[in-house]
């Protein structure tokens, strides 16, 4: 082909065709410009199509962890939930009472101590994947991803630092009562007793409180998030 089109330069040149010469050369030019733009383009479509799916798994893993995150999370808050209530009718009922019932003191201690604690980890498996890479720099749905890193690199990070102080909290509570937790109930106590032993879960209970608030803000936070990552893919 390059021998074709050499060969009609050298004809045209050779009968002193300058303008046509001209002509010929300006359009062999434009039409590899062209193909130039052309091929530009299309790797650049094809790039954006790589990058849309990118995207698209990104959003759709992350979707599925921030459900199984917000699942736990709520499971977490139905076993916190009857500790502090347990603790409220303990504390009222020692209050007011000086001859203590010990199968309803019992139920009360036993709701608190032997259920066990759970704290939140987050699943981050999707987000640190698209951290890693740089990828989530790409990506154009910059409402989400804005939460989203909100989401990772600050309300989990709380959350997680709020679990590291209950846990050590329950481990002191956990020790302190060993037996009690070993075979599974009381003895007989009197009300001062009781009164003690509420004291000595009552700082639990306080970072318990406050990691209840935590996880429910960050429920709504999920919510929201999850809201914002529907409205974009519908």
């Amino acid at each position: 082909m390059i021998k074709f089109f050499r060969n009609i330069r050298q004809k045209l040149a050779s009968e002193n065709k300058v303008a046509a010469y001209l002509r010929y050369a300006i359009g062999e030019i434009l039409l590899v410009v062209i193909g130039i733009l052309i091929a530009l383009q299309i790797n650049n479509w094809n790039e954006g199509r790589k990058q849309n799916i990118a995207e698209t798994e990104f959003i759709e893993g992350v979707k599925n962890d921030l459900g199984q995150d917000r699942k736990y999370i709520e499971l977490i808050l139905n076993l916190i939930e009857p500790k502090i209530e347990a603790y409220n009718l303990l504390n009222s009922y020692v209050s007011h009472t000086t001859k203590l019932n010990k199968s309803y003191t019992d139920s009360l201690l036993q709701e608190y101590f032997f259920v066990g604690q759970r704290t939140f980890y987050p699943i981050s498996g999707s987000f640190q994947s698209a951290i890693a890479g740089n990828e989530i720099n790409t990506y154009k749905n910059k409402v989400v991803i804005r939460a989203l890193i909100k989401l990772y690199n600050s309300t989990y990070p709380r959350l997680i630092d709020n679990a590291k102080m209950l846990d050590d909290r329950w481990t002191l509570l956990s020790e302190k009562y060993i037996h009690e937790r070993r075979t599974k109930h009381f003895d007989k106590m009197t009300s001062a007793q009781l009164s003690k032993v509420l004291d000595d879960i009552y700082f639990h209970l306080i970072q318990l409180q406050w990691y209840q608030n935590v996880l429910e803000n960050t429920v709504e936070e999920i919510d929201e998030l999850l809201k914002k990552i529907n409205d974009k893919i519908l």
